[in-house]
């Protein structure tokens, strides 16, 4: 038995890198104090999420780095022996990709390139065309960046691939074009949660979903972070606070368990599915 305590982060995150890097900072070390193997951070940790999702400005869009930016190596470094994800603006010459970067202080474990973009980030970024899962000390992970977890295929790519752990990391906002008068009643905040625990239990394995809080522009980002077990129980969750959502789990025991009976991905029929409309 080998229990790995997993923690998802619902925090703020703006275009000043050094606030954010600093931020960032004192949630490895609250991670850390709480005894978490792998801390999942929400999408655009570094440089803050779009302003508008219906219309982007060009001009107010969040830096670009490049994969090898020391700012990327300086957050491995203070992971240390921790396993952290993190999203940012990647650039690629003039290209734009929403992405993520999972590293310890060894370096970079794994990306990711956000595969599914929203309305708004089309005029904004450039899609990734992939999903990969990869080694870390705490597990095969695979990540998602918020909308991709929507699409039922690109969690269970991952879990084809070996993921144990699907890292989701999000800026997902309230609902733009129907307010709720309470987030409790928001159509964006049921279909967060729905979303989180059903990838987690189709699949039978474990998730760590992130997401951003307050606001940017007109948007309230939902926090609402949390983990999941491969049952779709929720472990630990953060509501729409700002703060880590921590559980302690053996990954390998729990999806066995959860395998014991019904094990959904080896009794997948592909020939019975429409690849295409």
């Amino acid at each position: 038995m080998s229990t790995v305590r997993i923690a998802a982060a619902a925090a703020h995150f703006g275009r000043n890198l050094d606030f954010d890097v600093a931020r960032i900072g004192k949630l490895i070390d609250d991670a850390r104090s709480q005894g978490a193997g792998l801390l999942v951070l929400p999408d655009a940790a570094l440089g803050g999420y779009l302003a508008d999702l219906r219309h982007p400005d060009p001009d107010a869009l969040p830096p670009a780095l490049k994969p090898d930016d020391p700012i990327i190596f300086k957050v491995a470094r203070l992971a240390a022996e921790m396993t952290v994800c993190f999203g940012y603006c990647e650039a690629d010459g003039n290209i734009r990709y929403n992405a993520a970067v999972c590293v310890n202080g060894d370096g970079v474990l794994g990306r990711h390139r956000k595969v599914h973009l929203p309305a708004g980030e089309v005029a904004a970024y450039t899609p990734g065309n992939s999903f990969d899962a990869f080694d870390t000390p705490v597990g095969r992970v695979g990540m998602l960046i918020d909308y991709d977890k929507t699409f039922p295929e690109s969690a269970r790519s991952l879990a084809l691939d070996g993921a144990e752990i699907l890292a989701c990391l999000s800026a997902w906002p309230a609902s733009i074009t129907n307010r709720a008068p309470r987030m409790a009643q928001d159509r964006q905040a049921r279909l967060f949660d729905l979303y989180d625990q059903s990838r987690a239990a189709e699949n039978q394995v474990v998730l760590a979903s992130s997401n951003q809080t307050g606001a940017m522009g007109g948007m309230r980002f939902l926090g609402q972070s949390k983990v999941v077990g491969p049952g779709g129980d929720i472990l630990a969750r953060t509501f729409g606070k700002a703060g880590l959502a921590v559980a302690g789990i053996d990954v390998a025991a729990e999806i066995e368990r959860a395998r014991r009976v019904l094990r959904h991905l080896g009794e997948l029929r592909f020939d019975a599915y429409r690849s295409s409309p």
